[in-house]
């Protein structure tokens, strides 16, 4: 979004710190090296992209994009929604797991190359299909009747932390890296990001959506982001141990993933011993009415409402019909890779309060709005 975009410049030039206390640049290529290394078209069979474990009385679903760091596809996530369907219904199934098939991995977020590849190739009504079925599948995963433990060992970005975040049990690592990077690219935060942004200490969500800043596993413990920590050398004897379970009760799921479990505490140089600064700098309107309306406004709406609102801000990004900055963002940083995004409007005075309001507005009567089984499905978080 232009305006998120737009803020990103001037705010964080203004006041965020990093961890060294030196002033920080979001544009700066090298603050995210680690970037996927996307292909822009992808054929591969999405069952060999999903794979799936059968355990005493689980099922595992493993995403396997390597290469991509687990970068989510159209296919993957149709795949992931009817895997999660069926296990529900199956009775001789009693939790379910997810974890990457990577060793650097969980999920990167959303392979937006390959998105911005459907609009270029006229089939925007795909890339539409594509955020429909993954904020589905994002409620599903916070209505699901059955215990779920995502590991989320490596990097978990974007739309990567809303397919895991809402759901019962989130076990992290050292090696466990946080971020919601998509305003570097002139998207917003999404797949439900302004629901559990919005509910972190103080400022903090504000802070990580405009700067796409990172937060380490031991940073995900302590703002509740996580559940469990565990050393990753211990990750194969917590799966032994879970794998062997033969319940459904969510009290011995927990018990499993403490077995290994280490307690933990930030370290002096963590981000979250400046909140303090944090609290200063974000809780004023720097970005004019932007963060009222895309992340404090979500501390008062359940998950549906924040999906709801998420999925008319993506049809209006994918859209192009204020802005192009999602797809520059995506040349930019991930095509190209020149890290020089050429954005229209070229900076925040041009943005008109139209533009903005355009992003937010229901959706007109020939494009339909999201539908979420709200009636039948309620979440628990």
């Amino acid at each position: 979004m232009q305006r998120l975009k737009g803020g990103l410049t001037r705010t964080v030039k203004q006041y965020c710190l990093n961890r060294n206390g030196m002033y920080c640049n979001p544009h700066d290529h090298r603050s995210f090296s680690a970037l996927p290394n996307y292909a822009a078209v992808n054929d591969a069979d999405p069952e060999d992209q999903v794979l799936v474990e059968g355990r005493a009385k689980s099922r595992a679903a493993i995403l396997n994009r390597p290469d991509t760091l687990n970068a989510l596809t159209a296919p993957m996530v149709g795949r992931l929604k009817r895997l999660y369907e069926s296990w529900e219904e199956n009775p001789s199934i009693g939790f379910v797991l997810m974890k990457g098939g990577s060793g650097k991995a969980f999920c990167s977020g959303a392979d937006v190359v390959s998105l911005s590849q459907m609009v270029d190739d006229g089939n925007i009504e795909d890339c539409k299909r594509y955020f429909e079925t993954l904020y589905k599948f994002v409620y599903l995963q916070a209505t699901y009747l059955k215990p779920h433990v995502a590991i989320l060992d490596g990097f978990t970005m974007g739309c990567g932390a809303g397919i895991s975040i809402p759901g019962m049990f989130r076990l992290v690592t050292e090696k466990t890296i946080f971020a919601n990077p998509e305003a570097k690219m002139g998207f917003h935060p999404d797949a439900g990001a302004s629901f559990y942004l919005s509910r972190l200490p103080g400022y903090l969500g504000e802070y990580l959506a405009l700067t796409g800043d990172k937060l380490n596993g031991v940073e995900m413990i302590a703002t509740g982001l996580a559940t469990h920590y565990s050393l990753h050398s211990k990750l194969a004897w917590t799966e032994d141990r879970l794998g062997n379970l033969i319940t459904d009760d969510r009290d011995a799921i927990e018990t499993s993933l403490a077995h290994y479990g280490v307690i933990v505490h930030p370290d002096k140089t963590s981000v979250l011993h400046k909140i303090e600064i944090i609290d200063k700098c974000f809780c004023r309107d720097t970005v004019e009415e932007i963060i009222d309306a895309l992340i404090r406004e979500g501390r008062f709406q359940s998950l549906d409402q924040c999906l709801s609102r998420e999925y008319r801000i993506s049809i209006a990004g994918i859209s192009k019909r204020v802005s192009n900055d999602f797809f520059e963002g995506v040349r930019a940083r991930l095509v190209d890779k020149d890290f020089a995004p050429k954005w229209d409007p070229p900076t925040l005075a041009d943005v008109s309060t139209d533009m903005v309001d355009s992003y937010f507005s229901r959706l007109d009567e020939f494009e339909p709005e999201l539908e979420l089984p709200t009636a039948t499905r309620e979440p628990y978080i």
